[in-house]
């Protein structure tokens, strides 16, 4: 089965999210850059913990984020709060290739899919799966800029 575009790029873009990841010590994970609210551990934890949410509502697909996780990477969160211990590099990186398999599940059919409700975030709307599915790609490349540019400035 051939895979669909948007498939295709949200497979690209979550290898180039591992790989990256993979080039950073993991003592640079906890570094909070002047000028930054988060870390690269955060921002990383934020985009498996946002995939996470986006895919079932999406597409159905199973979900297996450590329930931790939301209270360390749910958008408003940040490290500075935090009174837990947030998964490690290798766990994280982990759950990036876990969902990068789980990705090719995804059919055209299911892309052109109706959500079961719309999906409404701030100004934003969603009513089908691909739209949302663009927009977590959209989110994690964001993200990866984010965590691109506070490498830099470690």
């Amino acid at each position: 089965m051939t895979s669909h575009p948007v498939v295709l790029t949200g497979n690209v873009l979550r290898q180039i999210v591992i790989g990256t990841l993979q080039g950073i010590p993991e003592d640079k994970f906890d570094v909070q850059p002047a000028g930054y609210n988060n870390t690269i551990r955060w921002n990383t934890g934020h985009i498996v913990y946002w995939m996470d949410k986006y895919t079932p509502l999406a597409f159905g697909l199973p979900t297996d984020f450590p329930p931790c996780c939301e209270r360390l990477f749910a958008s408003g969160t940040k490290p500075s709060d935090w009174t837990e211990t947030p998964p490690s590099k290798e766990e994280l990186i982990e759950q990036l290739t876990a969902q990068l398999s789980r990705l090719s599940e995804i059919s055209p059919g299911m892309l052109e899919a109706k959500l079961a409700s719309p999906y409404v975030m701030g100004p934003f709307r969603f009513e089908t799966a691909d739209e949302l599915f663009n927009f977590a790609l959209m989110h994690e490349s964001i993200h990866l800029g984010v965590m691109t540019s506070q490498l830099k400035t470690i």
